[in-house]
């Protein structure tokens, strides 16, 4: 995967994502439920709005985020970033 993923329309990226993706988990964090995938060497994070019906964007995981905790002890994620992107 590249970053080109990333340019693509949000709708495009949903599309990739659930054909392509592997599910890992999903957390809740503040008004959105999280779902984590892999993409090839890379996690990303959709972020679906529960109160809005609908997934307001989708973003490669932040290494530095405070989310992190809620997958670190679920989920193993060094394996992916063992890659360069």
């Amino acid at each position: 995967m590249t970053n080109d993923f990333f340019l693509l329309p949000l709708t495009q990226q949903c599309r990739v994502l659930y054909a392509e993706g592997e599910f890992i988990m999903a957390i809740r964090y503040y008004g959105f439920k999280i779902n984590l995938y892999r993409l090839g060497n890379r996690l990303v994070e959709v972020f679906y709005n529960h109160k809005l019906d609908k997934v307001e964007t989708v973003q490669p995981l932040d290494r530095g985020s405070t989310r992190m905790n809620f997958y670190a002890d679920q989920v193993s994620i060094n394996p992916c970033y063992s890659h360069k992107p």
